[in-house]
């Protein structure tokens, strides 16, 4: 037994004992000395029921991930079980269920569930969810121990699309549920929405080695920029990128991914080849061996490879994709990234950063794809819009405020966290400009190490209670980039606390609160 667990149960594990030892004592024959020993036990057992009433629901909770799939056609269930496959090759207890297997009541029992479900017709629940939806409404018990995720399928010549997969997020919330992230709405099975749920998975499941369920191809982009940001700051390495497409032009709109095809080493690989005997440069269809292994996933133990021929080499899986949001918009003529170097454990660079911040070669060719992310493009631009961020999620934000710039009088206030104001003011000019020329109404910058009591985000929002509810009141717009754990779950809070669930739920319902974590 855990040992705070043994701490709380220790006063009730001594009065069963002591009830236990009068009872057997006791001669047979001495019949009051044992009436008093079952009195006695009778009232341990009643502090024993006592106790079970008192210990709070999310303490009794499962540690596995579960995933609950509603479907029509089998969609939904295939994708639960391809999830499930993902987390649990990332080391995460997974068990699927379908919605009908499942009760609102037993999600009292789960820390953390996916749902992947499906819309039929015109908005209604598949028939395997229909009962657990009317149950799910009158549910009154808070589900705030819960965290969630919601992966909606439809179909958008349907008027209602995903109508099931927006009722059950927004059933949650008002229950007082914390989305891991915003809800995903996969039109027709798109194949660019469901990379990125691989992607939120990868996040959830802390490993990012994962095969694409529909990969797409990659068009080749030329690197042309790397500007490290941030020397001498206590953080990890962080670059500004710039690419240009060679294949023509490309278009985008702030708030839009970048899937990047990462790349092994060509150093690493060259000596891994000759390690396990091959020829790095032994020609592949117009590549050189180590190029063709450079997009593989290996194993973690290389002795795994001994004794593979080519062929088996070519047949590993390809790495998979990494996203970053897009920092820039297309009349920049760059697209633009801000990347933080990523290291294990060990010590060993991520792929995904390792590739960009420090073996691809500048003048070269990337793979590279735009993403369409609507869920996080920007409003109207005569609405206001509050931008709130941290690190690298800085880089989403200011595509929306270079979008925002083309439009004379909109009014944006940012909201910025990272580490010292001497090394990490990530694009510092550029936003102290856009102060001075009014592009920006208010800038509030925290930088956590500065002073004694860290300060962040959360803080500054905090403070600016009454200047952000005036915000609200007039009609802003709430969009978070950056990390999830830590920044994206305190935000949360304190805007709740600020706002109220209530008013925070309608500015989600409404498209004015929207979330880009990861």
């Amino acid at each position: 037994m855990h040992s705070s667990k043994l701490v709380r149960h220790m006063p009730l594990l001594a009065c069963l004992s002591l009830a236990t030892l009068l009872f057997w004592w006791q001669p047979a024959r001495e019949l009051s000395a044992t009436l008093v020993a079952m009195a006695y036990l009778g009232v341990c057992l009643h502090l024993w029921q006592h106790h079970r009433q008192a210990v709070p629901p999310h303490e009794t909770t499962s540690s596995a991930l579960l995933i609950a799939y509603a479907s029509q056609g089998g969609q939904a269930k295939e994708l639960a079980e391809r999830s499930a496959d993902q987390l649990r090759g990332a080391g995460v207890a997974t068990s699927v269920l379908p919605l009908n297997g499942l009760s609102p009541e037993a999600l009292h029992d789960h820390r953390r569930v996916l749902f992947i479900v499906s819309t039929y017709g015109e908005g209604e629940a598949p028939e395997n969810a229909a009962r657990f939806e009317r149950q799910l409404l009158n549910q009154v018990r808070n589900l705030s121990h819960l965290e969630y995720a919601v992966l909606a399928l439809g179909d958008r010549q349907y008027n209602h699309f995903c109508g099931f997969g927006r009722r059950l997020d927004t059933r949650l919330r008002e229950l007082g549920a914390l989305s891991l992230f915003d809800r995903l709405e996969a039109d027709r099975g798109d194949a660019g929405v469901l990379r990125h749920w691989q992607q939120q998975l990868a996040h959830v499941g802390g490993n990012s080695d994962f095969t694409d369920w529909q990969p797409a191809p990659y068009q080749r982009w030329r690197l042309d920029l790397r500007e490290w940001l941030n020397p001498g700051s206590q953080g990890a390495p962080a670059f500004h990128l710039g690419l240009s497409a060679v294949d023509g032009r490309h278009n985008w709109r702030a708030g839009d991914i970048a899937e990047v095809g990462p790349r092994h080493s060509l150093a690493e690989m060259d000596a891994l080849l000759r390690r396990l005997g091959h020829d790095p440069q032994a020609s592949i269809d117009q590549l050189t061996l180590a190029d063709a292994l450079s997009t593989r996933r290996l194993p973690d133990d290389e002795a795994a490879l001994l004794g593979l021929d080519i062929d088996g080499l070519l047949a590993l899986p390809l790495l998979p994709h990494r996203e970053y949001s897009i920092a820039s918009v297309p009349a920049d003529g760059q697209l633009q990234l801000l990347v933080r170097e990523a290291r294990h454990a060990d010590g060993r660079l991520g792929i995904g950063s390792g590739w960009l911040c420090r073996h691809a070669v500048i003048g070269n060719e990337l793979d590279l794809r735009v993403r369409s992310n609507p869920g996080f493009h920007g409003p109207a631009a005569d609405t206001p819009m509050i931008l709130i961020g941290n690190g690298t999620g800085l880089a989403g934000l200011r595509a929306h405020l270079r979008e925002r710039a083309g439009t004379p009088a909109s009014m944006n206030w940012l909201v910025f966290g990272e580490r010292s104001a001497q090394h990490d003011q990530f694009f510092r000019d550029e936003l102290q400009a856009w102060l001075i020329s009014g592009h920006l109404q208010r800038l509030d910058l925290a930088f956590s190490r500065d002073q004694p009591g860290k300060i962040y985000v959360q803080h500054l929002l905090r403070d600016a209670a009454d200047e952000l509810r005036r915000w609200i009141d007039e009609g802003a717009a709430l969009y978070i980039c950056g990390s999830l754990e830590g920044m994206g779950r305190e935000v949360q809070q304190i805007l709740a606390g600020v706002l109220g669930d209530q008013q925070l739920q309608q500015l989600t319902e409404q498209g004015r609160y929207k979330r880009d974590l990861y």
